[in-house]
């Protein structure tokens, strides 16, 4: 007996050492592209745990065995496989990596590799936002991801940008994807009291930015459950990496101008156009002008339509340093940017500070710190409704001067408010204080396990503070000041535990079990008043009487969740991924606070199948699928419930209950989602890309229905009606040319198609948006206008037999537009040749309507004495005129009502980027003692081509309010800007 198990005893032995002969010592250094070391490289074997480190120095020694291939990965660099054979010594050169990560993705609470990835995800560069001369990140990244729709508002600085990930996926919860910056979500929606929304996330300094992943199906954001179903965009900022510290100074300066003017009648033309029309009802034009405060003799020619713009002025300082070496690794960074808008008022200042730190304690432990603060100011700009808005300049009529002779001053004797009163004898500024950060520990007790808790918070105190003097509209006679000071606390923790584990060369699992908590609370108080002493006195405090007193109000919401993952990997071909998450909210019913959101996906690797291993053709075939569940929990936070408010009574104090119904089983928005895509690299992959659809089934609908009054209550939010959108993204990347002379495209296109597919009524706005079941959400509904009789110059309108009437309320109401594009993408090429690099971004959209609803004002052939745009003058004159504008006819409503005559094609092609830089030769720079020196020109939304006959035809008003149907409506909404720059960066 005893001999028998010393038999397999001594074999083991044997072949123990046999082993232990084979294996041989490699040893070696790594550097980057500059030849400089890179410690902390981590040297794998591959198909094995086997691996180390490399030293201060760069170098490495490991045993390995006959025949090894090592892995060698770092942050920021690309991993590279190195072949060993008979070599005992190797040297190697890493690549910088196009992203932070590298050939990795960042995805919901860690990180795989591209190849591994089943879901539906795209990841940006911090090339792609950096130095670009926008407020905010998202603007920078326009026409670069398929599948996500980016708008701007208006040309106003620090204005709200409209985000869609494969299209609207609700009616009135909001339909922005979630923002989780460092893995902390934070506050996106706009928290001021102004109308005009504020862009909350233009707190954070794109320059810090080191990768943007947007998760659009369900494989890849059903992690984040019930807050995915809009889409999950992911922030990762810049983390310091052991090696040589660098330091990077920037600096940039430039100018902006409006992209596009509209044009309006001069004094000879108005005078013509309102003498026609007033005659044409049998008016003395004379009187009527005077009747309007006109003199129809002036001779002046004021050009109002020009008043409220301005030449913008734009300019950046920044600052950063980074290094570490194997225990600690740092970031830090500042930036001082300040631009001056071009709408008259707007300015926007933006200072910030960041320092990111992690510190190894041991090979186990480790410890990160990441802290920012930002301090902005903004001079706002009115909302586009507001008659201070000075883009409503452009009513005043050309025959009435901006200064009057008499005074020497403002006129304020023009037909509706001079609105440049506002600039001289007032303000309108918002500042922001905002911090994110958060603390994270991390430890590995033991081979493949990962404990990571942390802690994060983002702190945003807003304050306005709105001020106008004696005199002006809103300042009446005695002048009126308001005040907001509001306090948003997000605060999270998550808590995680990652095992990963590599059977051999065949199998690959990774399990993620999670719990997280996040609260929101948040504070307002405000106060306003009348009657100041004088201009120098601005604040409430100084006011005579306070009109509204003060009011305070706090706000809050908190979810608690539970979350799990599991990826698994077969031979690096067959891939299997699930996850889970149980969300429990406090915005939703008694009966419905918790949810359950699940995702499940499949990927195969085909070019890892031994029929394609050898081929020369195809480098990278990849077929993966998708479905899932997400949510959407972005409603009130009190919906679910019946409030009470106080009530004074003379000056006794009460309680009544509020006007909307608690509903007790409110509960999410559900979104299911199945996505099929398909990756793709040919010829050395010169051309590769991604092919994805998917169809995205809304149901539960969050909508608020109107309730008799009789009951005390107006209306309830409940869970009624869905929706669908269906839709296929394509992008390409090719390599045209890669010798000195190096060309590639990069091409990406995206179509969705929107249904509401249930709806317990339809919802229409007092414009042409609205929703209807079997339509697309924002349709516009209204009369279709039919042009004009050309024996009498009537307005005409459709009715539902077909015919024409000029009687509008004998036509029917239809669809007359659609503010949803049939496709939108960009198409970028980039060039370079030694030291110089070219890069040119154009942006389009097809197959969308737009809505100018100041066409009733501004474009309506002289019905009232605002100022015409120039296509007026083409009103029909005499009978036989084929023309589209109405007689005109003062005070006649002759086409005056709302209609699709002011309903235009919103398709457009613009050139949104174009950048030409120079990097000076190494051996010049390294004379100066410094590493690297870059210059470049810059030119933002340089050109246009469009049929939209309105300011810009990206923008869209918030002036209505923000539903999500109210989508491609232009309101005296001013345009966006171009941009020339001229910059700098220095590296040492």
């Amino acid at each position: 007996m005893k001999q028998n198990f010393l038999i397999p005893l001594a074999c083991g032995v044997l072949v123990a050492t046999s082993a232990t002969a084979q294996t041989r010592t490699v040893s070696g250094r790594v550097t980057d592209a500059s030849g400089s070391a890179l410690p902390g490289v981590t040297v794998l074997e591959r198909g094995t745990t086997n691996g180390t480190s490399t030293g201060a120095d760069g170098s490495f020694s490991l045993s390995v065995q006959p025949g090894a291939t090592l892995v060698l990965s770092s942050i920021g660099f690309e991993t590279q496989n190195v072949v060993v054979g008979d070599r005992t010594s190797v040297a190697i050169s890493l690549k910088s990596s196009a992203t932070e990560l590298g050939e990795a993705v960042v995805v919901g609470y860690g990180t795989q590799t591209k190849a591994d990835v089943t879901g539906s995800v795209t990841q940006l560069s911090a090339k792609d936002v950096e130095n670009v001369p926008t407020v905010s990140f998202e603007q920078a990244i326009q026409g670069r991801a398929p599948g996500v729709q980016i708008n701007q508002s208006s040309g106003k600085l620090g204005a709200g940008v409209q985000i869609r990930v494969r299209g609207s996926s609700s009616v009135t919860a909001s339909n922005q994807p979630l923002y989780v910056i460092d893995g902390i979500p934070v506050t996106s929606q706009d928290v001021g009291s102004d109308t005009e929304p504020l862009n909350p996330l233009a707190d954070l300094n794109p320059n810090d930015i080191a990768s943007i992943t947007i998760l659009k199906d369900a494989a890849s954001s059903a992690i984040y459950g019930s807050r995915a179903s809009n889409g999950v965009v992911l922030v990762t900022t810049k983390q310091g990496r052991q090696g040589k510290t660098k330091v990077n100074v920037g600096y940039y300066v430039g100018t902006s101008e409006t992209t596009r003017r509209r044009k309006f009648l001069n004094a000879e033309q108005y005078k013509e156009l309102f003498a026609e029309a007033a005659t044409n009802e049998g008016y003395d034009p004379a009187e009527q002008f005077a009747d309007n405060g006109l003199d129809f003799n002036s001779d002046v020619d004021q050009s109002w339509s020009d008043e409220p713009f301005q030449r913008g002025k734009v300019s950046q300082y920044d600052f950063n340093v980074s290094g570490g070496d194997a225990k600690t690794r740092f970031y830090l960074s500042t930036t001082y940017n300040d631009q001056t808008g071009i709408i008259i008022g707007n300015r926007y200042r933006r200072g910030s500070a960041r320092i990111n730190l992690d510190h190894s304690i041991s090979e186990k432990l480790k410890v990160g710190f990441n802290l920012s603060l930002t301090r902005s100011v903004n001079d706002r700009t009115p909302n586009d409704n507001a008659f201070s808005n000075p883009v409503q300049l452009n009513a005043l009529p050309p025959i009435q001067p901006k200064i009057d002779p008499t005074t020497g001053q403002l006129n304020k004797n023009t037909l509706y408010y001079n609105n440049l009163q506002d600039l001289e004898n007032g303000r309108n500024r918002s500042g922001t204080y905002r911090s994110f950060s958060n603390v994270n520990l991390q430890y590995q007790p033991l081979q493949g396990l990962t404990l990571r808790t942390e802690a994060g918070a983002d702190f945003l105190n807003l304050n306005e503070e709105l001020y106008r003097a004696a005199g002006t509209q809103d300042g009446g006679n005695t002048g009126y000041g308001f005040s907001n000071q509001v306090q948003v606390i997000n605060y999270t923790t998550n808590n995680t535990a990652t095992y990963l584990k590599t059977i051999g060369e065949d199998h690959s699992i990774e399990a993620l079990a999670g719990f997280s908590f996040q609260r929101s609370d948040a504070q307002a108080t405000s106060a306003e008043g009348r009657g100041f002493p004088n201009t120098e006195f601005t604040k409430v405090a100084s006011a005579a009487i306070k009109t509204a007193g003060s009011s305070s109000d706090r706000d809050g919401f908190s979810f608690v969740s539970y979350f799990g993952r599991v990826n698994y990997a077969f031979r690096n071909r067959y891939l299997i991924s699930g996850s889970v998450r149980r969300d429990g909210s406090s915005r939703f019913g008694a009966n419905n606070k918790y949810g359950t959101f699940g995702a499940g996906s499949v990927g195969w690797v085909i070019t890892e199948e031994s029929f394609l291993k050898d081929n020369r053709f195809l480098n990278f075939l990849k077929l993966r699928a998708s479905y899932g569940l997400t949510g959407n929990a972005e409603i009130g936070n009190f919906a679910s419930r019946s409030l009470f408010g106080s009530l004074p009574y003379a000056d006794q104090a009460g309680i009544a209950p509020g006007t909307v119904l608690g509903n007790p089983d409110l509960t999410w928005e559900s979104t299911a989602q199945a996505d099929l895509g398909l990756e793709f690299g040919f010829f050395d992959n010169r051309i590769s890309g991604e092919v994805d659809v998917y169809e995205k089934k809304t149901t539960d609908l969050l909508l608020s229905r109107p309730l008799r009054y009789s009951g005390g209550y107006t209306s309830v939010t409940e869970n009624i009606g869905s929706l669908r959108n269906r839709g296929l993204e394509i992008s390409l990347n090719t390599r045209n040319i890669d010798k000195e002379f190096k060309w590639n495209t990069n091409f990406n296109i995206s179509f969705n198609r929107n249904k509401v597919t249930s709806l317990a009524a339809p919802i229409q706005s007092q414009y042409l948006g609205s929703v209807r079941e079997g339509q697309p959400i924002g349709i516009f509904y209204g009369r279709k206008y039919a042009g004009v009789d050309p024996a009498n110059g009537d307005a005409l309108y459709y009715t539902a037999e077909g015919t024409t009437t000029n009687n509008p309320t004998l036509a029917s109401l239809q669809i007359v537009g659609n503010p949803n594009p049939d496709y939108q993408g960009g198409i970028t090429n980039t060039f370079s040749f030694k030291g110089f690099d070219l890069s040119a971004l154009g942006q389009f959209t097809y197959g969308n309507d737009l809505y100018n609803a100041a066409g009733i004002y501004q474009s309506v052939n002289g019905d009232y004495f605002d100022n015409q745009t120039v296509d007026q003058l083409r009103r029909w004159q005499k009978p036989g005129d084929i023309t589209d504008v109405p007689q005109a006819r003062l005070y006649a409503a002759n086409g005056t009502q709302v209609s699709s005559r002011w309903v235009t094609s919103g398709s457009f092609f613009r050139v949104k980027n174009i950048t030409l830089g120079y990097t000076l030769p190494t051996e010049l720079v390294k004379r100066g003692r410094m590493s690297s020196v870059r210059v470049y020109v810059l030119v933002q939304n340089l050109a246009t081509i469009t049929n939209y006959d309105g300011y810009d035809p990206e923008v869209n008003t918030a002036a209505f309010g923000a539903a999500n149907y109210l989508i491609g409506h232009d309101f005296y909404t001013p345009p966006l800007a171009k941009t020339f720059q001229a910059g700098i960066n220095v590296g040492f």
